[in-house]
């Protein structure tokens, strides 16, 4: 399987997205970089045999729920990433296939709806458990102990 950069994408499109949405520091970013490896490898836009869409691999319905239940009582950082992601209005769940940086900030919105606490930076089973709790779900495919060495990889890029 190929993919893209790792550092690239830690550096040009994860930390420069959490910064502008000033949802910045090193544990978004590799929790983040981290999310992105263990849902496409960086290398799946469309889930394969399901609905998920763009890099971080949100479903459709949970993109609308993020703007329909938290982004609407949030008006001045949705206009920070509509203006970021070069967006305007609501924007579709599709712009998470071709719009890396909304990918991005969207998954980070997913995890702003948490209210637990993020892992410190360099914890990869933290990090990984972390994913698994409020991203993936309990429901989800991802295995957290499988899923350490994609956020150490994170971490390291």
């Amino acid at each position: 399987m190929s993919g893209l950069n790792l550092p690239q994408f830690k550096a040009q499109i994860v930390q420069p997205v959490v910064m502008a949405m000033g949802q910045g520091g090193d544990a978004a970013v590799n929790l983040l970089t981290g999310t992105a490896l263990a849902e496409s490898g960086l290398c799946y836009l469309e889930q394969i045999q399901g609905p998920a869409l763009g890099l971080f691999q949100m479903e459709p319905a949970t993109h609308a729920d993020c703007w329909a239940n938290w982004l609407r009582y949030q008006p001045d950082l949705a206009q920070r990433i509509l203006l970021l992601c070069g967006l305007t209005g609501s924007p579709d769940a599709g712009a998470m296939v071709w719009n890396l940086r909304y990918a991005c900030a969207m998954a980070r919105v997913k995890y702003l709806r948490s209210p637990a606490l993020l892992p410190v930076a360099n914890d990869a089973a933290a990090l990984s458990a972390y994913h698994k709790q409020n991203y993936n779900t309990a429901f989800g495919a991802a295995n957290a102990a499988c899923n350490v060495g994609l956020f150490q990889q994170a971490i390291a890029a």
